[in-house]
């Protein structure tokens, strides 16, 4: 009798099976089920009219004449679709206009969203037609002012004037483990999300990603967290909308308030769920990006390496499928990965280390670094052309099954 288990790994907007024999005893990792809000439209009521350390948002807009909403670009699968609308309904009940009202993607410093993508990332028609929406872009110096510096590593903070000079400032995106800062969402929507490219380039130089703190589910020591903090009290606060989905992307959590109070409130939450014990290493180790959005670029696909990474042998096999959609990343991404491929890790590594500002998004390149150190990094694919998976310093593969049984 076969009792070989399938297991499925999300893929793009799809999965891929994988058979694992029965024996030896493979062990499935998982987080636990989590509870799905039965009706997410109730929950957003609910969330808004009960605000965690702040005024209503009525109330609170009763009293302003601008707000600035800050939303995820599309790599993050956030609900916007759910609470934009029924957010904006209170601002407008409060007495602001609709040309009061600005939406602002955080793209940090990825790639604008427009078009359909832009129309897929608000998910409601209503708001596109009613509220300006503008991307961040963070090369764009009259784009930021100058809010101050930080008083513990003295990062000089320059954040988009859109959410500056807003008598309202609100993020939103979704709190799950992330493998820098902790836990997203909340304070990380403002930076990285609308900062200026040199304050995204201090934060992220290598002597902050370097750290041992910087690490999943981690916030003590952790100085992009810290930094994170000192940039909200610099800017004067901002409130937030945090959103927890569970496997499926269902509504599982929802809250509004003080930016700071009401993101601790999420991670409290999503921790009993995204943190599981593990009491040993494996020898292989089999993982997933996450599939679509968060599969869409190699670049993104480093996530899903650095976080499996935690429960890998030294000297093991990570695989990790990813469909990478869209493709490599930024020009600056596919640099800093060249570098890397020419003079292996610890070259790239010793180079970066000198340097007080990160070259744009070689702090991927150098979080890839983590896994390399670790064991051998297998990456299912098709979403790659050859020359770019030369330069992804892994082994590119095309079928999983076929690479799982050879590292068995």
């Amino acid at each position: 009798m076969n009792s070989d288990t399938l297991v499925e790994l999300r893929y793009g907007r799809g999965h891929l099976g994988l058979t694992v024999p029965s024996s030896p005893p493979p062990a499935i990792i998982r987080k636990p089920p989590m509870p799905v809000l039965a009706s997410p439209a109730d929950a957003v009521k609910e969330a808004l009219n009960n605000p965690i350390g702040c005024l209503s948002l009525c109330q609170q807009a009763e009293r302003s004449e601008s707000a600035c909403i800050l939303i995820c670009d599309i790599t993050r699968p956030v609900p916007n679709h759910l609470f934009l609308r029924p957010l904006i309904e209170e601002l407008l009940k409060g007495g602001l206009t609709t040309d009061q009202i600005c939406i602002l993607v955080a793209t940090g410093l990825h790639r604008p969203n427009e078009g359909s993508e832009l129309e897929e990332l608000i998910g409601d028609p209503w708001v596109l037609e009613n509220i300006s929406v503008e991307n961040n872009f963070a090369t764009r110096d009259a784009d930021h002012v100058f809010v101050g510096k930080t008083d513990t590593r003295g990062t000089v903070v320059r954040l988009n004037r859109r959410l500056v000079n807003a008598d309202l400032r609100i993020a939103t995106g979704l709190v799950e483990p992330h493998f820098m800062a902790g836990y997203s969402g909340g304070r990380k929507v403002i930076a990285p999300g609308v900062a200026h490219h040199e304050t995204i380039r201090t934060f992220h130089s290598a002597r902050f990603m370097n750290d041992s703190a910087t690490t999943s589910c981690n916030f003590i020591g952790n100085p992009l967290h810290e930094e994170q903090l000192e940039i909200i009290r610099l800017l004067g606060g901002a409130m937030a909308v945090n959103t927890v989905l569970d496997e499926d992307r269902q509504l599982s959590h929802i809250n509004f308030g003080e930016i700071i109070a009401s993101h601790a409130e999420a991670v409290d939450f999503v921790r009993g769920y995204c943190e599981i014990d593990c009491d040993r290493q494996y020898q292989t180790v089999v993982t997933s990006a996450a599939g679509y959005p968060l599969d869409k670029t190699y670049y993104q696909t480093i996530k899903g390496m650095v976080c499996a990474m935690q429960i890998l042998k030294p000297g093991g096999n990570l695989l990790i499928v990813s469909e990478i959609s869209e493709g490599f990343g930024s020009n600056e991404f596919r640099e800093a990965q060249r570098r890397l491929v020419a003079g292996g890790p610890q070259a790239f590594l010793d180079d970066i280390l000198q340097k007080p500002f990160a070259d744009i998004d070689e702090w991927q390149t150098q979080m890839q670094t983590k896994p390399m150190f670790c064991g051998q990094i297998h990456l299912v694919t098709s979403g790659l052309s050859d020359e770019e998976a030369s330069i992804t310093g892994v082994q590119v593969q095309s079928d999983l099954q076929s690479i799982f049984n050879k590292c068995l």
